[in-house]
């Protein structure tokens, strides 16, 4: 086997060739990493919102809060069904709400859609991961918001006393809430029947949130509720219907594979061709370690660990800056606005481990990948041939 230090040394001879290819793997690894980052960051923001004890109910078809619409009958009506849940007072713990995305000013003062749900009390009852962290609590038909944690940093306004221009409304912040880093830190909560009436809204709703009662057949509930001849109605498990928002993320990290792939393919020619050109200008140092004995297996594995280092160095380097850029993006521009299924979701952009494990494949497959064919052509030299060639 030839030595480490062999390999390293051919690299340091040729550092220009070599500085070049490791930098093209380090823009793919910072691309790659910083576009994984904000789609695993925006899965685990929906996954983390939701709760196993309630159920969501839409119209029949609709995939979202933002595409359904409930009339107040369905309020009225499921609000009394068996195995609905009551607080203390035996009020049932039902949280009809509506969510539209009108246009709202950002502290950039540039205009972009915010997600604003309206609610009633029983929304506070429902979400027990929602506390208010500054303020308090809105009241009903008052023109008052509370807003999420993300939302109060990106939305000029967004502020305990200052007020929330949206689409054509105005509202006046009372509170800031958080929710654990979940979706609905991206919210702004207002009253709902006030909402419906600023937005003209036949249907003053676009969904039900109900909490299940201890002991009841969840299943039982969610066909009662669909099977509803009144209505066309359907319920799922909240927890369930968020999970399913996530996983419509994943189409995102084809997209994501695809853009990976092609400049990769781009990063392995490159690779490849430093690789070749080490090859032709060592010709006889080829012929000299195959007269000394070592054999092809070995001086094509001395190209292989070549690339692989080369990869190695790109990849700590690509890692480093997509790290570093998580920061800066989160430093200057704070969440990323982002469109989910359910509407604008604001995402704190994090490269996990995860997510440099998958840079780091790639890097090994575009330096490896790249060093296949010079490292072939290497092993074939046959001694002679390539002394008389140097």
């Amino acid at each position: 086997m030839l030595p480490l230090r062999y390999s390293l040394r051919s690299l340091w001879v040729r550092r220009s060739r070599a500085a070049l290819t490791v930098g093209v793997i380090a823009l793919v690894v910072l691309a790659m990493g910083l576009l994984c980052g904000l789609v695993s960051s925006m899965k685990t923001s929906l996954a983390g919102a939701g709760s196993p004890r309630n159920l969501i109910v839409l119209r029949k078809g609709a995939t979202s809060d933002g595409a359904s619409a409930l009339p107040l009958e369905v309020y009225q009506a499921l609000r009394f069904f068996d195995g609905v849940a009551r607080d203390e007072g035996g009020e049932p713990l039902v949280s009809p709400e509506l969510v539209v995305q009108p246009f709202g000013m950002t502290r950039w003062g540039s205009r972009e859609s915010a997600q604003v749900r309206g609610v009633e009390a029983p929304a506070f009852e429902l979400r027990d991961e929602v506390r208010i962290r500054q303020g308090r609590r809105l009241r009903p038909s008052s023109a008052e918001a509370i807003v999420g944690r993300a939302a109060a940093a990106r939305y000029a306004g967004a502020e305990p006393g200052g007020e929330l221009a949206l689409g054509n409304s105005r509202w006046r912040v009372v509170g800031i809430f958080e929710s654990g880093g979940s979706a609905l830190d991206s919210e702004i909560w207002v009253d709902a029947r006030q909402l419906a009436n600023d937005v003209k809204r036949p249907s003053p709703y676009s969904s039900l949130r109900l909490r299940v009662a201890d002991g009841a057949d969840v299943s039982a509930l969610i066909r009662r509720i669909e099977s509803d001849p009144r209505f066309a109605l359907a319920a799922s498990v909240e927890s369930d219907y968020y999970a399913k928002q996530a996983a419509s993320t994943d189409a995102l990290y084809l997209v994501v594979a695809g853009l990976a792939l092609l400049a990769g393919t781009g990063a392995a020619f490159g690779a490849t061709n430093t690789l070749y050109a080490a090859v032709q200008a060592r010709t006889r140092e080829i012929g000299t370690l195959r007269a000394l004995g070592f054999s092809r297996g070995a001086i094509a594995l001395s190209f292989l660990l070549e690339a692989a280092l080369m990869g190695l160095t790109g990849f700590g380097l690509g890692s480093g800056l997509a790290w570093l850029g998580a920061l800066a993006i989160s430093a200057t521009v704070g969440d990323v606005s982002t469109f989910a299924m359910d509407g604008t979701a604001l995402v704190s952009v994090r490269v996990g481990a995860l997510d440099l494990a998958a840079a780091f494949a790639l890097a090994i497959a575009i330096s490896l990948g790249g060093a296949l064919a010079p490292a072939l052509r290497a092993a074939r030299l046959r001694p002679i041939d390539a002394l008389r060639k140097g």
